[in-house]
């Protein structure tokens, strides 16, 4: 979880998915807001960790140019983990993640491609009332509908999205429905 709960290596990770095999160069390219020395040091990080495999080597220039690959399976904080952390914990991963959509979000809009209504960008919020069992339901749903298109892998026709679907109970005030007599 510590390892993943980093601006930089998550969006290395969302970079990598869909089975793309990538350059360290390439990865700087897709984070032009962040420094190369600190890309590559949040590479070698994660392939020290067994996140990264190293795809190949190839000679550039005199420098041997390494291209790299996600192991999905490596990059995932399991259901045992995500139940063991503290709210402190949840506190700060969710800082992460918001950072790391903030930074991905404002890359878009600075490339010169961007265009939010044709992309269809999307960033709605709605608040839903579900009992604990209409929740379950609902999250099952979601991950039905999810997880094949996460499997998907990176083809010349598909384009990469960011997809933070984010889940929590609102504070609430006390039921105000039944007669206060």
């Amino acid at each position: 979880m510590e390892l993943l709960a980093h601006p930089v290596r998550l969006r290395i990770v969302h970079a990598l998915s869909g089975g793309r095999v990538m350059t360290t160069s390439q990865l700087c390219a897709c984070m032009p807001d962040v420094s190369k020395a600190t890309v590559y040091r949040h590479v070698d990080l994660l392939a020290e960790h067994d996140i990264l495999d190293l795809a190949g080597e190839q000679r550039v220039r005199g420098a041997v140019e390494r291209s790299y690959r996600l192991r999905r399976e490596r990059a995932v904080i399991d259901a045992d983990t995500a139940t063991s952390a503290s709210v402190d914990d949840h506190r700060r991963i969710f800082a992460v993640a918001m950072a790391t959509l903030l930074a991905e979000f404002q890359t878009y809009l600075d490339s010169d491609h961007a265009d939010p209504a044709g992309d269809l960008v999307g960033y709605r919020q709605h608040a839903i009332w579900l009992d604990r069992d209409e929740l379950a339901a609902f999250i099952a749903d979601l991950r039905a509908v999810i997880a094949p298109r996460v499997a998907h892998p990176a083809t010349t026709d598909r384009e990469p999205y960011l997809l933070s679907p984010i889940l929590f109970p609102l504070a609430s005030e006390p039921d105000r429905t039944e007669d206060a007599s």
